[in-house]
């Protein structure tokens, strides 16, 4: 029999690593953004990304709100991930 999985802790680590991913990409941003957007054009088969970059300093307000949101999602769908993984092995 598979291990149980424990949904709230499964929701947590996902969310703190979501958080924490996140947290990394924005720093890469703001230390090169020239590089990162270039990465990004790579990463997304040639997509320019470039159209959406605005020329204004970074705010704290809205890298807490999207690093919540995203960490809040992310607890959600692991938590959710863990429940259901459970169920099936049932």
């Amino acid at each position: 029999m598979a291990p149980t999985a424990r949904p709230f802790s499964t929701g947590i680590a996902l969310a703190v690593t979501a958080g924490v991913f996140y947290a990394l990409c924005t720093l890469a941003w703001l230390l090169a953004p020239g590089p990162f957007l270039g990465f990004m054009n790579s990463m997304f088969h040639g997509v320019d990304f470039s159209a959406m970059v605005q020329t204004r300093p970074f705010e704290w307000s809205g890298f807490l709100v999207a690093l919540l949101a995203l960490s809040g999602w992310a607890l959600l769908a692991g938590t959710f991930y863990a429940w259901l993984r459970n169920r099936l092995a049932e």
